[in-house]
């Protein structure tokens, strides 16, 4: 088993941010520094990283954040709606099954990311949006240097996406390249300047309804992406946990914690029957996903329905319950900003993730600004009568999970990941190592994962005829992948600290009063700050 690298958690009395890219974070921290709160970093971060991990997020895709202020927890849904213009009649004429996955607009939803900043800066800012985006729009205009991950991701692509990512792929040819976005530059000054006018009905959204070819239409431009919503809660390990209502699949995360708190865990998280429980606490929570997960679902009430089944986890052996999981390309970042003294204002964190999806999305760029759009569409279901099945103005099933955990109306931690599906068996592993356990946030989050994976593009596991397979992280324990198979289990193995177990980040709040903070070694350039 590879050595895990030797970091420790962060700590800071004042404030903290942690993300997938230390310029992100950097970028954040000049909020900080600036006398901004942990929303305003965290726009900020974002913003920076939109335009360094092009892989990961952009202004092409969606968001969704959890606030906690003054005791209480806010949620946002940013995510898009599909066109007016959407049709599955259409598509399934053609023979797709399922939504085409890359080189097609129709699978390219309203990309909600500018409207989730926008609603973010008006409730909870301090600092002026054109103070916010100036960081990224610096990086975007005079360079930044490519980072290993982008490289590699790059070097994936087929033809056409090489084509369409052209500004892309001819400079980041190497990690440490200088990569220039002036398009994205100019994107995010339309922003700083116009709001999401400036984003929605400026150049952006006139190439999307070039592209779109009636997919879009202007009044889908003119509607507002970003809502706030009720949070969804369950009690776990002592602390409550809050993540995203449906349309989102954070619920899987609650339900499997909650599942998982009525077992009897081995109390050393090595122990390869601790992987074992908690992969059937992920399987009897995710096996109806599918089915249920749309953006009218209940929450609350699928909660209840995975209660009312954890009686179904199998204590020894592998069940035959499906779940999904798979890769997925996301970011992930926190924030957190004042102190018990109040010398740094009122306690506040933000718990909040961005992505395009798969990748780069669906490898469609908007041509004026150069900016790659998401694929989420690909959560639809072109299944008549299904309740997930494509519509105009609809929200696709959705992977992005952010989470937080309280204690009573304290702030205990703002923790997520990205890694697509696996999200919520990755922040399954953290909740039991943070709060079950009690171990640091750096501790829980070097620690080998497992993850369930499907066969093909990493987004079907729930469909596949074969079920799950159980990847095991190669700093794992090594007894995991042998004794998991012993159970039934079809295992496989993976390099340790590899990019599809997530890159997950964790702020919590210690017993000191302090922030400790970590970022994970898989995003290979992320990083954590504080002061």
């Amino acid at each position: 088993m590879a050595l895990n690298p030797p970091f420790s958690s962060t700590r800071a009395p004042h404030h903290m941010v942690a993300s997938a890219d230390q310029l992100a974070t950097q970028a954040g921290m000049t909020m900080l520094a600036m006398g901004g709160n942990a929303v305003d970093a965290a726009i900020a971060t974002n913003a920076a990283i939109a335009v360094t991990a092009p892989h990961l997020c952009g202004m092409g895709g969606d968001l969704f954040a959890l606030v906690h202020h003054h005791g209480e927890v806010h949620c946002l849904n940013a995510s898009g709606r599909a066109g007016s213009g959407a049709d599955p009649a259409v598509l399934r004429a053609e023979g797709h099954r399922v939504m085409p996955f890359r080189h097609d607009v129709r699978t390219v939803t309203m990309p909600g990311c500018v409207d989730g900043w926008v609603a973010l800066h008006e409730r909870f800012a301090t600092l002026p949006l054109s103070a916010l985006l100036a960081p990224a729009i610096h990086l975007a205009e005079t360079g930044f240097p490519a980072s290993p991950l982008l490289v590699g991701s790059l070097a994936m692509l087929d033809a056409p996406g090489r084509s369409a990512l052209r500004e892309l792929a001819t400079q980041a040819l190497r990690p440490g390249a200088r990569v220039r976005r002036p398009g994205v530059g100019r994107a995010l000054r339309a922003v700083a300047d116009g709001g999401r006018s400036g984003h929605y009905e400026g150049a952006f959204g006139r190439g999307l309804l070039g592209l779109g070819g009636g997919w879009f239409t202007e009044a889908d431009l003119a509607t507002r992406q970003a809502e706030w919503v009720t949070p969804l809660r369950a009690h776990a390990w002592d602390v409550d946990l809050w993540t995203v209502p449906p349309n989102s699949q954070g619920y899987l995360t609650l339900a499997s914690a909650a599942v998982a708190d009525g077992l009897d865990l081995p109390p050393d998280p090595d122990d390869e029957r601790w992987a074992h429980l908690l992969i059937e606490a992920a399987k009897v929570a995710g096996s109806d996903r599918p089915r249920v997960l749309h953006d009218h679902a209940d929450g609350d009430a699928l909660l209840q329905a995975v209660a009312a089944r954890a009686h179904l986890v199998d204590r020894d052996r592998s069940s035959a319950l499906a779940g999904r999981s798979g890769d997925g390309d996301t970011t992930y970042l926190c924030a957190t900003s004042g102190d018990d003294t109040g010398g740094g204002g009122p306690r506040m964190g933000v718990s909040l993730i961005q992505s395009n999806a798969s990748g780069f999305g669906s490898w469609v760029v908007e041509p004026s600004t150069g900016i790659n759009l998401h694929n989420r569409g690909l959560g639809f279901s072109l299944e008549e009568g299904h309740p997930a099945e494509l519509r105009p103005g609809a929200r696709p099933p959705h992977t992005l999970s952010p989470a937080l955990a309280t204690r009573g109306t304290d702030l205990a931690a703002v923790f997520g990941t990205m890694g697509g599906d696996g999200q919520p068996q990755i922040l399954l592993q953290l909740a039991a190592r943070l709060f079950h356990h009690g171990q640091s946030p750096a501790a829980a989050i070097q620690a080998g994962r497992w993850v369930l994976r499907g066969p093909a593009t990493g987004f079907d596991t729930w469909t596949a005829a074969e079920g799950p397979t159980v990847a095991v992280e190669g700093n794992a324990p090594a007894e995991w992948a042998t004794a998991l198979a012993a159970r039934g289990h079809r295992t496989a193995t993976a390099p340790a600290f590899d990019s599809g177990f997530g890159h997950a980040h964790a702020i919590v709040r210690d017993v000191e009063g302090f922030w400790s903070g970590a970022a994970d070694p898989r995003a290979r350039v992320g990083s954590v700050a504080g002061g």
